[in-house]
């Protein structure tokens, strides 16, 4: 893996490619959903002044990861001020403490919390996106599971046209925000038809306003062969939970594993940055053991967090340092094909910092 990705990342961090010019371009702030798409909630009045951010380095790589960007942060002097709180993944509930951070600074960094399998025990991660009405709760994910006789298990599939639309005024918001051109509903309609139905009639009534975006729809099970027989084809996609999951870790193996991918859930109110392929997001304990986690993740998580902020300026400055330390070559973790330690990279990235 690391043989094949480390060639692909160089390409996309060249300057050359004129059709990949646009997807690495600045982004100026994230969409809200629910408050007319750019208007940002509680903006930064000055950028002298320090924004509270809830920070939960969770399990396994997460407080190396978490670690190396509150080391970035400082290095950069970005207005941004870490409440930091012990949570895992074996807990019952998140401690009211900390919800009670993350309802006041309504912005969250965090490591990746450990899922329990089976066994009938709540995803902290599931109930944070629940409390907070953020934008994955619906679907499988809705979690509405329950016994009907002995050996059978009745899963319950929730679709609303409500938090439909909302997904999908968000990918098209951030199509329209990003100069993107094309916008791709991900489904299984064919088989689902009520359920995927009416998340497909939902992104078609949100595509009507957006003439200029040009918007299409493909079965799920194409779209992770297409992915990865033909990635360049798409650019900006929507789907219901699970097969967004799905795509995500499709997406983060071409791209060079779970180690670069970043990710947001992002709602009304609140947004929670974090790694953004579930696969691998605690890492395994050889890894931890080793302190050779890959940082970059986050690092791009915590920029898009920062634009969140309104605060490109600091973005742009810590996307720029981790391309360049990538491309360079000299500082990469096992999976990138390197062999440094987290600290080293982010002693790197610091070292980069315009």
């Amino acid at each position: 893996m690391a043989q094949r990705t480390v060639p692909i990342l160089k390409k996309l961090f060249s300057d050359t490619p004129p059709h990949l010019r646009s997807c690495l371009r600045s982004i100026t702030y994230m969409p809200r959903p629910g408050r007319g798409g750019s208007i940002p909630v509680n903006p930064i009045t000055g950028e002298g002044i320090p924004r509270l951010v809830t920070l939960i380095p969770g399990d396994g790589i997460g407080p190396l990861v978490t670690g190396a960007v509150e080391q970035v942060f400082e290095a950069m002097r970005a207005p941004v001020t870490f409440e930091k709180f012990e949570v895992h993944g074996d807990m019952n509930t998140i401690p009211d403490d900390v919800m009670a951070s993350i309802k006041k600074n309504r912005v969250c960094l965090k490591g990746g919390l450990i899922t329990p399998v089976g066994g009938g025990v709540n995803s902290l991660n599931l109930l944070l996106r629940k409390e907070l009405d953020l934008e994955n709760t619906e679907g499988e994910y809705s979690g509405l599971e329950h016994e009907v006789v002995p050996g059978v298990v009745e899963s319950l599939k929730v679709i609303t046209k409500f938090c439909s639309e909302r997904i999908a005024q968000y990918a098209f918001e951030y199509a329209h925000l990003n100069n993107r051109k094309t916008v791709t509903a991900v489904h299984k309609a064919n088989i689902m038809k009520l359920a995927d139905g009416l998340f497909l009639e939902s992104c078609r009534e949100i595509a009507k306003r957006y003439p200029n975006i040009k918007y299409n729809e493909i079965i799920v099970d194409n779209c992770c062969m297409q992915l990865v027989s033909k990635p360049e084809q798409f650019d900006v996609m929507v789907t219901p939970n699970l097969y967004g999951n799905l795509v995500a870790n499709t997406a983060a193996g071409i791209a060079g594993g779970t180690g670069v991918m970043p990710g947001g859930n992002v709602g009304t109110e609140y947004a929670i940055f974090e790694q953004g392929a579930s696969a691998g997001n605690v890492g395994k304990p050889k890894i931890v053991e080793k302190k050779r986690a890959n940082p970059v993740a986050l690092f791009l998580s915590s920029a898009m967090m920062l634009r969140h902020l309104q605060l490109p300026d600091y973005a742009d400055r810590l996307e720029n340092a981790v391309k360049r330390v990538i491309f360079e070559g000299k500082y990469r973790t096992k999976d990138l094909g390197g062999s440094s330690t987290t600290q080293e990279v982010a002693d790197a990235v610091i070292s980069a910092l315009e």
